[in-house]
């Protein structure tokens, strides 16, 4: 087997759009996989998005909004996909939309794929220094949004309570102490 035909073990044969919406659309693909087995394969298309932790006093800044999908409030870091001509400018929009807060450092950290088995879909991850506060510009989606500062063990605490489950904001924190240690 060549390095071609083990990067990809599934040959498509057709792709078909079955929904859209501004957000996203889902594909179905008819596949064959290596064995010659047909099958389908279907996926969401949605563009990539910025996360920012923002770090401060060996802590984080958090927001809590209600996400529809799992009908209730939970607390995340800033995260979305702000009309910008850089990630980096797309994550400081980002930052300040959801909190207010400016950043006098942005540094990117890597990109990470949010759902590989379910979208093609990936989120750049900055950490954000040198906070400065200011005014909010919330998405009409985001006027129930609130935030805390935590300290960092705050924050690992949160994750094991469960009160943190929003898997891109862990495995962001992940990579976070990754590069910048503990």
């Amino acid at each position: 087997m060549d390095d071609q035909q083990q990067r990809r073990s599934i040959t498509t044969i057709s792709t078909r759009e079955v929904y859209r919406n501004p957000w996203m659309s889902v594909r179905e693909d008819e596949i064959v996989h290596p064995d010659g087995t047909p099958g389908i394969y279907g996926y969401i298309q949605r563009a990539d998005f910025v996360l920012v932790i923002p770090e401060e006093n060996d802590g984080f800044h958090l927001v809590e909004e209600y996400r529809y999908p799992i009908r209730r409030r939970s607390w995340s870091f800033p995260q979305g996909s702000a009309k910008a001509p850089t990630r980096q400018d797309e994550a400081r929009t980002e930052l300040a939309e959801e909190t207010g807060l400016r950043a006098d450092d942005m540094r990117f950290l890597g990109r990470l794929d949010n759902s590989h088995g379910l979208s093609d879909q990936s989120m750049h991850v900055f950490v954000g220094t040198g906070l400065t506060a200011g005014e909010t510009a919330r998405e009409p989606t985001e006027q129930d949004m609130r935030q805390k500062w935590v300290s960092r063990a705050e924050f690992e605490q949160m994750i094991l309570r469960g009160e943190v489950t929003d898997a891109s904001s862990v495995a962001a924190y992940g990579l976070y102490r990754l590069r910048l240690g503990s």
